[in-house]
């Protein structure tokens, strides 16, 4: 595990309360549209990547999703989802985990991600992150990623960060991610802001290469 970017995030969950970070949705609609769209069943396992204090683990569970996994590198941030969600977080899987080293200890049918991609400036932490990705999807599984888009903001939490729109994500995943559908959406902060996101879904299929 990176112990800078650990201890970053530990920070900002021992700084701040869950509900004033700026990316806090108090309803994660657009997320949750686009897991419907993917068809995926509700005893499928799904996993949100860098879910933190998320919400969207909560309205999973209301909407009877039975096998659904939260990861994040931050203990405090999950320990903040465990608390809200009180005895139902004994129906979640909980990783605290960097996702560029993760080992999955099962396959998953969808992969949720707003929260991290954005932040992997580097090109070897996005290639490492794409190897963790390829390796804990099913074939024809399911990848939602939302990012800072085009015009978002240039940096979040302190942190620089990376920006896309459907195209870029597309060349940065490779060959393997069919484009589904993606979106635009304009999230308002707590504080009152605006930030920019683009949201793709993408199909992954099976093959040999990164680019087949």
């Amino acid at each position: 595990m990176n112990d800078e970017r650990r201890q970053h995030w530990e920070q900002v969950y021992r700084d701040k309360e869950s509900t004033s970070v700026s990316w806090y949705q108090e309803y994660p609609e657009l997320s949750l549209q686009l897991v419907h769209k993917s068809g995926v069943a509700k005893t499928e396992p799904i996993i949100d990547i860098g879910g933190g204090a998320s919400v969207l683990v909560d309205d999973l569970l209301l909407q009877d999703f039975s096998s659904v996994a939260v990861l994040d590198i931050s203990a405090a941030a999950l320990e903040c989802a465990r608390a809200r969600l009180c005895e139902r977080a004994a129906q979640v899987e909980w990783f605290v985990a960097d996702v560029t080293t993760f080992e999955p200890p099962h396959p998953f049918a969808l992969w949720h991600d707003r929260a991290v991609f954005h932040f992997l400036t580097s090109y070897e932490d996005r290639q490492k992150y794409l190897q963790v990705l390829k390796k804990t999807l099913q074939p024809y599984g399911w990848l939602i990623l939302a990012t800072f888009a085009l015009g978002g903001p240039d940096r979040c939490s302190g942190l620089p960060v990376e920006h896309y729109d459907a195209a870029k994500m597309q060349a940065t995943l490779g060959g393997r991610f069919e484009l589904v559908e993606s979106r635009e959406e304009c999230h308002t902060t707590p504080a009152g802001g605006e930030q920019k996101f683009t949201y793709c879904l993408f199909r992954f299929k099976p093959g040999r290469g990164d680019d087949e």
